[in-house]
């Protein structure tokens, strides 16, 4: 078979899956399924290779011949013109942020929640060092941004930024873009410290003074974080799970939160059940969202439609005095009461739920948490009508405490 044509190649692509030559090592690829593609067959170290080239008609029969030639060139001078592609990719990673990207694609196979490093470098590394050579990072500028992350108030932020800095420049040496990596130096009490475990859990007499003040400062808390509090102890889902929610995972005539597995942190979805009190804050929520797909959106322009991630706990933080960056910090409101943050409202559910004599098994399922040893290998059951009258009798029992009136 002779040289290829235009008019050949549109005929090509309604016929049966097959590889058509057109000499010297060239061959148009039609596959099962998918794009049609160009493919050069060549020799290197005496063994017989093969490399794509582009998709067809991106590639047109043209370029796919130049494309070829000069693969084939390179061949004959004794490179093989796999690794010469690899390396012109490799010269492409000039700053930061392009040794990120290239680390991310080994996260997305690997972490169960890519997007959680992802966060961090775009939110808080990337403004700092992002644009900076990859070789001309120093410990200063480490140094510089891990105070700065944690002098906002965030050290467990800091700690996670250390740690995606090390590997991110350890991945950096593995390709010899940098031969040292700036972030190794520093510990954690160069960043966030050791963090203490954390066991705070509200008592119902500190959520009824917790809302109080939160009532009391609508300036600074506003009604979508008053709700969004309350909703967190009365279903004891993760903030993110709920800040992220999206109105079409809602069924407010059923009465039904269906959590996707791909927002879930556990990767398992689940059917959450809604009280009465829970559907009054979610209608009026609905309203408060103007026609948005999330339940939180955004009030500021932002990539992200839907409630900011540190949001909620700056909000709080801010009623106890501390506002992170602020020289100036506001009045505490709290009074006595030790701090607390968002996640302590899912403890404080978990908690309040034993105190009303929900059996353990059934608290555990409400915070979608697996099932522990051989009962939770053999007993499958998702106890939706125990958790939903759990969570019924958890709403009547801190209606009160949270109420607005």
């Amino acid at each position: 078979m002779g040289k290829l044509t235009a008019k050949q190649l549109t005929s090509l692509l309604t016929q049966e899956p097959a590889k058509h030559s057109d000499g010297d090592g060239l061959y148009f690829v039609v596959p099962r399924s998918g794009q049609a593609y160009w493919m050069l067959r060549y020799t290197s170290m005496g063994k017989r290779r093969e490399m794509t080239l582009g998709n067809y008609p991106d590639l047109s029969l043209k370029d796919a011949r130049l494309a070829a030639a000069t693969n084939a060139k390179l061949s004959r001078d004794g490179l093989d013109p796999l690794i010469a592609k690899q390396q012109t990719k490799l010269t492409n990673l000039v700053v930061v942020d392009d040794l990120f990207a290239d680390w991310q694609i080994g996260n997305e196979k690997r972490l169960k929640h890519p997007g959680i490093p992802a966060r961090v470098y775009r939110n808080d590394i990337s403004p700092e060092i992002g644009n900076l050579p990859i070789a001309e990072v120093t410990p200063r500028h480490i140094q510089f941004l891990l105070r700065k992350i944690t002098a906002s108030g965030r050290p467990t932020i800091a700690n996670d930024a250390l740690l995606y800095l090390k590997q991110i420049f350890n991945h950096g040496i593995k390709l010899d873009l940098t031969s040292h990596n700036p972030a190794a130096p520093f510990s954690v009490n160069d960043a966030g410290g050791v963090e203490a475990s954390k066991d705070r859990a509200l008592s119902l007499d500190e959520v009824k003074h917790a809302f109080k003040v939160f009532r009391e400062n609508p300036d600074s808390f506003t009604r979508d974080n008053y709700l969004a509090c309350a909703l967190l102890v009365c279903l004891g889902v993760r903030k993110s799970e709920l800040t992220e929610a999206k109105w079409a995972e809602f069924n407010l005539d059923k009465a039904v939160w269906s959590l996707p597995k791909e927002r879930s942190k556990t990767g398992v979805g689940m059917e959450i059940p809604l009280p009465p009190l829970v559907i009054e804050w979610l209608n009026e929520l609905k309203v408060r969202a103007f026609d948005s797909e999330y339940v939180f959106p955004n009030r500021r322009s932002s990539k992200n439609g839907h409630m900011g991630a540190d949001t909620l706990n700056r909000a709080i933080s801010k009623l106890f005095g501390q506002e992170p960056g602020k020289k100036i910090q506001p009045p505490n409101k709290m009074g006595d009461m030790p701090h607390f943050t968002v996640h302590d409202l899912r403890r404080t559910c978990r908690t309040l739920l034993a105190e009303i004599g929900i059996p353990g098994h059934v608290a555990e399922r409400c915070l979608n948490h697996k099932l522990k040893g051989v009962e939770g290998i053999y007993n499958k059951h998702d106890y939706f009508e125990e958790r939903k009258e759990a969570l019924s009798k958890l709403a009547d029992y801190i209606q009160k405490a949270i109420s607005s009136n």
